[in-house]
């Protein structure tokens, strides 16, 4: 027996009984030898921490656009504080904590430059629509090395199903719904407060009675509320009460902090040039793309492929297309 065998056994000894098993997942798009030593999810959540498109959410917006300081949230540490949140409950209930993590890591991949502005212009423009969950499964399935990084059904399961109306099929995909909100609505709340959008006395009093004044005990007990709620392990889920006041808390964020503040200020910029990149490399044809990319035309649509393009694109990436197409560049006579 070897050593993924053997956690393989540990985990049917230890997980509860609705957990997911690695040694029993629906499998990969194709099929491949197993790990000797890492189980089926540990390979997915190692595939997806040393992926490009991993790495490039450290350059893409979360809330503020460009802000200026070190200790706002960017897409890569909102993902990472959903994968701690939802490995806190994954253990508590005795599920996949692997599955869990790989989903968490992978759920905003797809995720556009300049947050849900960016997603916003291209579900708009592009006649395929968009969605940052769907185009996250994109990633992972054809875009990242060209090919997809192969990962297993329950994984992209859950990366599909971690916004929006549709249920995880997993209670551990399930769980990522949650802590994806849990995180982004508690971080969003000290990056508003932290630039002077809100200040902690504007939030709803009824809000923080029930899940508690601070961050740090807002996220605590809402994952100890899902936790105790969701013993019966027929499904994740809050008590009603604490759904009804993350859900308050969720509106007063969108009405005061996501629509219309100063800090959203700059969203019509990046709007606009994200508008105007699409339109000009869909009109160019491949003149302004990569090689490489230019050459998917073949295969696919020009929409399709200048889409994945801009949708793989961090902030700062976004502005240096923009400006090498649209900003003359300086000119000097070498033989003056």
């Amino acid at each position: 027996m070897n050593i993924r065998e053997l956690v393989e056994k540990r985990e049917k000894d230890i997980l509860c009984e609705a957990a997911c098993l690695s040694s029993e997942s629906r499998g990969r798009q194709h099929d491949e030898k197993r790990c000797e030593v890492r189980t089926e999810f540990q390979r997915d959540r190692d595939r997806i921490t040393y992926s490009k498109a991993f790495r490039r959410l450290k350059h893409k917006t979360q809330v503020f656009i460009s802000p200026e300081g070190d200790h706002y949230r960017t897409r890569l540490t909102h993902t990472l504080e959903v994968s701690q949140i939802a490995r806190t409950i994954a253990r508590a209930l005795r599920l996949n904590e692997d599955l869990t993590e790989a989903i968490a890591l992978a759920h905003d991949l797809g995720h556009t430059p300049f947050g849900h502005a960016g997603e916003r212009v291209l579900n708009q423009i592009c006649p395929h629509g968009f969605k940052h969950n769907e185009q996250s499964v994109r990633v992972v399935e054809f875009l990242e090395k060209g090919t997809g990084i192969n990962l297993t059904w329950e994984v992209r399961d859950g990366i599909l199903c971690h916004t929006g109306k549709n249920k995880a099929t997993t209670l551990e995909g399930q769980i990522i719904k949650y802590a994806d909100r849990i995180a982004y609505i508690n971080h969003d709340i000290e990056d508003a407060i932290r630039g002077k959008i809100i200040c902690a006395d504007s939030l709803p009093r009824q809000c923080l009675d029930v899940l508690g004044e601070t961050s740090s005990l807002r996220i605590n007990n809402m994952v100890i509320d899902i936790i105790h709620n969701s013993g019966q392990y027929d499904e994740i889920k809050m008590s009603p009460e604490f759904a009804e006041a993350m859900d308050e808390l969720r509106t007063f964020m969108f009405e005061n902090v996501y629509i219309g503040s100063v800090a959203k200020s700059e969203e019509s910029k990046a709007e606009r040039l994200l508008r105007e990149l699409y339109i000009q490399l869909v009109d160019t044809d491949a003149d302004y793309l990569p090689t490489e990319t230019a050459q998917l035309i073949k295969k696919s649509d020009i929409h399709r492929v200048v889409c994945d393009y801009i949708a793989g694109m961090t902030d700062r990436y976004a502005v240096y297309v923009f400006n090498n197409i649209y900003v003359p560049k300086s000119w000097e006579n070498s033989l003056i």
